[in-house]
């Protein structure tokens, strides 16, 4: 009885076809934001994936306005940003200063764009949240191709992208071309975010491009083994997540998203304990008896 109920909390939800299309939509997002994901928490990047995410909104409200497809419209405002964030870093701002300036003002146009169109029909928060729950054949697809080409991109830069997160000085003394590596990387990042959005929505790919990969680096160095752990943190997520929505009735993208939140807050307060534990314990040396030298 207790084991029927169990198969029936667990796997039940997904036998209706859009909960097992958001679960493979969850999943693939996993595997493609814990690829770029480790190397974005390695480099330090993660203001350039949440700026990306969020910017994205003039494109996407343009590209509806005008009939065409909202990944086009995120896919040029997104490559706008980045080539806007190199510009700015070149005339010596700091990363961090030139990412904030560009999404503060892509953000700004997005909402003015939205505020002026009273035919727009497309709701403000369905651009920047996505329904994971309608998730379709194309979307998947779509995460699919970019997963492939990313895999192989990150196979190809491996060593140019280690070396970059690692010691750019080194980087460029090997000839490994630092600023090819770090372009590259860039457009990565842009592949993750705006592949995945229109599937799952800006907050969720934000939530799996982070937590994931930042939970694998408290428990392993290798890269390899950070995105294979990271890609499975993410999918188990995606799976509990998709668990609350449906028996809590919540949104389906931010209990993802909170899941894995609350999956690295968990890790980061285990950690110490599973360290201490797996630490030789130390025998205490018996203090000298009066009279006596210990050899």
């Amino acid at each position: 009885m207790v084991i029927a109920l169990l198969e029936s909390a667990l796997f039940a939800p997904f036998g209706a076809a859009f909960m097992l299309r958001a679960l493979l939509g969850g999943v693939l997002v996993a595997a493609l934001c814990a690829v770029v994901g480790t190397w974005v928490v390695a480099r330090g990047m993660a203001f350039l994936g949440e700026a990306l995410a969020h910017g994205m909104l003039p494109g996407v409200a343009l590209a509806t306005l005008l009939g065409l497809p909202p990944v086009l419209g995120a896919a040029v405002s997104a490559a706008g940003m980045s080539a806007a964030i190199g510009a700015l870093s070149r005339r010596r701002l700091s990363d961090d200063t030139a990412i904030g300036i560009i999404f503060a003002g892509m953000l700004a146009l997005g909402v003015i764009i939205v505020s002026r169109s009273r035919s727009f029909a497309t709701d403000l928060t369905a651009i920047l949240f996505g329904d994971v729950l309608a998730v379709r054949a194309d979307d998947l697809a779509l995460v699919g191709s970019a997963l492939a080409a990313t895999l192989v991109i990150a196979i190809a830069f491996h060593r140019p992208f280690v070396a970059l997160a690692f010691d750019p000085a080194k980087a460029a003394t090997l000839r490994l071309r630092p600023r090819l590596a770090r372009t590259v990387l860039v457009g990565l990042v842009t592949l993750a975010v705006v592949a995945s959005y229109q599937a799952v929505g800006t907050l969720l790919v934000v939530a799996l491009l982070l937590a994931p990969a930042a939970t694998a680096r408290h428990w392993t160095h290798r890269i390899p083994q950070q995105m294979a752990l990271a890609a499975a943190l993410g999918a188990v997520w995606a799976y509990a997540g998709l668990l609350v929505s449906w028996h809590a009735g919540t949104a389906a993208g931010a209990s993802i998203a909170l899941t894995a939140v609350t999956g690295f807050l968990a890790s980061l307060a285990l950690r110490p304990a599973v360290v201490a534990l797996r630490r030789p314990r130390e025998h205490p040396v018996p203090a000298p008896r009066p009279g006596k030298v210990i050899p």
